[in-house]
C-alpha cells in the first residue's frame, strides 16, 4: 500500500479563517491539504445561518453569509489545494523525522505542519428545557436556519437576546407577517446598532422579561404560551414559527486528547499562533490568547500568522514575512 502524500501544511477546518490559511498558504507556494468533518466547505456560514448578513468583514458593508462563503470557497481554492470532506480528524502523531501524522476515519494525511482553525468544534444548539417545545422540531420549531422565505408570511416568535436573535429578527422582518421577540431580561448582549435598530423598529413587538412555557398545535405549531418570569402570569402567542436563538454548545472532540494546552474548549497558543507542539498552529475560534477577540476579521489574520510561521519552519531561508501581496504577479 503506497503512503499518502506528504503536504507542507495540513488546514483542520474548511470555514472562513481555515479558506484565507490554504489562499495564503498558496500565495507562499505551499503544498496545502484542508481536512473539513462538514460535507462542504464553509464551516458555520453555510452550514449555521446562511442567510444572515456579516457586517464586521473589511470591504463588505454587509454580506450574506453564503455569499460571503461562497467568494472564501473561490479565493481559498485559487492555489489547487487538496481538500478532504467529511472527515474528522480524531489523532495526531508526530513521526520520529518530524512529519505530522493525522488520522480519520477513512484514512491518513501526512504533513510537514499543521493549522488548526477549526472554530468552536463541533456544535449543537442550546435547545429550550420545555418538552412540548421539542414535540415540535420540524413542526413549526427551529434552531437553523437555512432559507428565510420558509418564514415568508408566517408569525414568527424568536427567542433570545444575543446577535444571533437580533440579527435573525432584521432579517426576518421584511419576509415574515409578524414577528415577536421573547427575551428573559430587559438587556441585550448584542452590537449596539442592533439594539439601537430593534428599539426604534416599530413592527417588532418584544416581550421581555418572558419565558417559553408551553407550545401548542394540532401536527405543526400554532401557538406559544409565555411566562412573566416575574410575576408568572402567562400570555399566549399565535405563531407558525419559534426560531430559538440562545446559543450553541461547542466542544473540541478529539483535538482534546492531542497534548495540547488548553483554556477550555480553546487551544493556547503564543504571539507566532504557534500552540505547545512545535509545528502545530490554531487560528480563529480554535485557539485563545490574552486579548482574543472572536471575529472572522480577526480570525483570518490569525491565520496569515500561523501560516508565515509554518512556512519559515518548513524551509528555513524563507522569510517569515514574504512583503505585501500588492508587490506580487499573481
Amino acid at each position: 500500500m503506497s503512503e499518502e502524500p506528504l503536504f507542507d501544511v495540513t488546514i483542520i477546518g474548511g470555514g472562513p479563517v481555515g479558506l484565507f490559511g490554504a489562499f495564503y498558504a498558496g500565495m507562499r507556494g505551499m503544498r496545502t491539504k484542508i481536512v473539513d468533518s462538514l460535507p462542504e466547505l464553509g464551516g458555520q456560514l453555510t452550514a449555521l445561518y446562511p442567510e444572515k448578513y456579516i457586517y464586521d468583514m473589511p470591504g463588505c458593508p454587509k454580506v450574506l453569509a453564503r455569499d460571503l462563503a461562497a467568494r472564501m470557497v473561490e479565493q481559498g481554492l485559487r492555489f489547487g489545494p487538496s481538500v478532504a470532506l467529511g472527515e474528522r480528524i480524531e489523532t495526531l502523531e508526530r513521526l520520529p523525522d518530524g512529519r505530522f501524522r493525522l488520522l480519520s476515519s477513512q484514512r491518513e494525511h501526512l504533513s510537514r505542519t499543521v493549522v488548526i482553525c477549526a472554530g468552536a468544534g463541533a456544535f449543537a444548539p442550546k435547545r429550550l428545557p420545555e418538552p412540548s417545545v421539542a414535540g415540535f422540531e420540524g413542526r413549526g420549531v427551529y434552531y437553523f436556519v437555512q432559507d428565510k422565505s420558509t418564514f415568508k408570511g408566517k408569525r414568527v416568535v424568536v427567542v433570545g437576546g444575543g446577535d444571533s436573535a437580533l440579527d435573525w429578527v432584521m432579517a426576518l422582518e421584511p419576509v415574515a407577517k409578524s414577528v415577536t421577540l421573547v427575551h428573559r431580561r430587559a438587556e441585550f448582549r448584542a452590537h449596539e446598532e442592533s439594539i439601537r435598530w430593534l428599539h426604534r423598529c416599530p413592527t417588532v413587538e418584544k416581550r421581555l422579561f418572558r419565558e417559553v412555557a408551553h407550545a401548542e398545535g394540532n401536527g405543526s405549531l400554532r401557538r406559544v404560551v409565555l411566562r412573566d418570569n416575574r410575576t408568572g402570569e402567562t400570555e399566549a402567542l399565535d405563531a407558525d414559527a419559534l426560531l430559538v436563538t440562545i446559543g450553541f454548545t461547542a466542544t473540541l472532540g478529539p483535538i482534546q486528547r492531542w497534548g495540547l494546552h488548553l483554556d477550555g474548549q480553546a487551544v493556547v497558543v503564543d504571539s507566532h499562533m504557534e500552540t505547545n507542539i512545535p509545528g502545530v498552529y490554531a487560528a480563529g475560534d480554535a485557539c485563545t490568547y490574552d486579548g482574543k477577540l472572536k471575529l472572522i476579521a480577526t480570525g483570518v489574520g490569525e491565520a496569515c500568522t500561523a501560516v508565515n510561521f509554518a512556512k519559515h519552519r518548513v524551509d528555513p531561508s524563507a522569510k517569515v514575512f514574504p512583503g505585501h501581496s500588492s508587490h506580487l504577479k499573481l
